[in-house]
């Protein structure tokens, strides 16, 4: 399936100079795929080595982290012809081999000729455990030189890239509904509307994409059969493996209170208030207790999270208040899965009261803003206003209202504007685009089309 990073890999195949890349994101987001894809069609040939899989490449590594004797020993092993730009070698789940991330310096510093690419699910969790690690190693003063390089990021020897689950215009192209997303993509420039029957067609299939969600083996399976039974038991897996990775990656008693914060996040989104309460996690909770969860679902990719900011004024990130925050999967799809959300109520046209529908669509637009690089933050004053979405747009500040549907009313929105005199502002809701009194109409579907400089 197309995936936008692919251009993002061309560039950096491209580009003279590179450093060695580190792909990262969560579980099932289709890194293996696309670094294998982007081997075979830009290069004369690839290697992939899964690490936590070939014990042997592990064990030579923690002997050994010379590049040129690394390349003789992958040569030999996989029985392929490693040459400088034509080969790309994908090492995988890399976070399993701390050695092979420490070699990526080397590569760079020694022989920036060979293209290497480096996948990590949880290589934030794992480096971040190793930092921790030394922390108690040098408060007890018995650190090794082992440990300190078997931990060791190789901070400006490599570049980075993060993969996202696919967001609606991928879900798009997968879908053969390529002209679809060519035609959104116009009208978001004009902000003239959709002809009504395409607005609705549009419409529905953003419904479906709120079901299927952007993990590409439930969107392979949706394009195979078009079930949503079975998009939902391929969802159900992937939240299983998320389940265990959190035993895998982290101490007993971490684990307990990182499986804690993710099962209350139903909870803290369903509220009216989306401020993440510790309490919810487990009455008497507060962020002594619970911070390193928080934090180690947000380095895994399987949670985004959007702070507050008490000020509409530029540069936004002087005004963030990291105690305050909300939290969302990563995934409309995996939502939906993991409150086992009725199909039939996310298919729905008719306008409801439900609150947590308001909450998925939230969810949507916060994955679709982040796959386009653009921070997370969110508004609200010390009365009752409060905005979904703040985005910092070159010299412009933009206030984003979500909406569910089609009635908008425009309080929280108007107050911020007011307040910082902002000269444009979104609005995401079902209504067909649009432009008038300084608010551009944005429909749903069309949330990935929101860029910023």
């Amino acid at each position: 399936m197309k995936r936008k990073i692919t251009e993002q890999l061309v560039a950096w195949k491209n580009r003279p100079g590179h450093k060695p890349l580190i792909l990262q994101g969560a579980r099932q987001v289709g890194k293996t795929y696309i670094l294998e894809k982007f081997g075979e069609v830009y290069y004369k040939n690839h290697i992939r080595v899964s690490l936590d899989l070939v014990p042997d490449v592990r064990s030579f590594l923690k002997e050994n982290i010379n590049p040129l004797e690394i390349i003789a020993y992958l040569e030999s092993l996989y029985n392929v012809r490693i040459t400088p730009h034509d080969t790309l070698i994908i090492l995988d789940e890399i976070q399993d081999c701390k050695r092979a991330l420490l070699a990526l310096k080397y590569f760079q510093e020694e022989y920036p000729q060979y293209d290497i690419v480096a996948a990590g699910s949880l290589l934030g969790v794992a480096v971040n455990k190793g930092e921790k690690a030394q922390e108690d190693e040098e408060n007890t003063s018995i650190i090794s030189n082992e440990a300190d390089e078997d931990f060791s990021y190789p901070v400006g020897k490599v570049d980075e890239l993060t993969l996202y689950p696919m967001d609606f215009e991928e879900f798009l192209w997968a879908t053969n509904n390529d002209v679809l997303a060519v035609e959104i993509r116009e009208h978001y420039k004009t902000n003239e509307g959709l002809v009504e029957s395409v607005h609705k067609m549009a419409l529905d299939l953003y419904q479906h994409y709120l079901i299927v969600g952007g993990m590409p083996e439930s969107v392979k399976k949706y394009v195979e059969t078009h079930s949503f039974i079975e998009c939902r038991a391929i969802q159900q897996n992937i939240l299983n493996g998320y389940d265990s990775d959190m035993g895998k990656y982290a101490k007993p008693a971490t684990t307990v209170k990182i499986k804690a914060c993710w099962n209350s996040i139903p909870a803290q989104l369903a509220k009216e208030n989306k401020k993440f309460q510790y309490k919810l996690a487990k009455k008497g909770g507060t962020a002594n207790i619970f911070g390193e969860a928080i934090n180690w679902l947000i380095l895994s990719g399987t949670v985004l999270k959007c702070k507050l900011v008490s000020h509409g004024i530029l540069p936004l990130a002087a005004y963030e208040d990291d105690s305050d925050f909300k939290i969302y999967l990563s995934d409309v799809g995996l939502l939906g899965a993991k409150v086992q959300m009725p199909v039939p109520m996310l298919l729905n046209t008719v306008e409801t009261n439900n609150t947590f529908l308001g909450a998925v669509a939230e969810n949507y637009v916060a994955q679709s803003l982040r796959a386009n690089g653009i921070d997370l933050r969110y508004w609200k004053n010390d009365n009752t206003a409060e905005l979904e979405f703040v985005i910092q747009d070159g010299m412009s500040v933009i206030p984003v209202e979500v909406k569910k549907g089609t009635k908008v009313k425009a309080i929280s929105m108007n107050t911020f504007v007011q307040e910082y005199e902002s000269p444009i502002a979104y609005r995401i809701s079902s209504k067909n685009f649009g432009f008038g009194n300084g608010i551009k109409s944005i429909p749903l579907y069309a949330a990935f089309c929101i860029e910023v400089e």
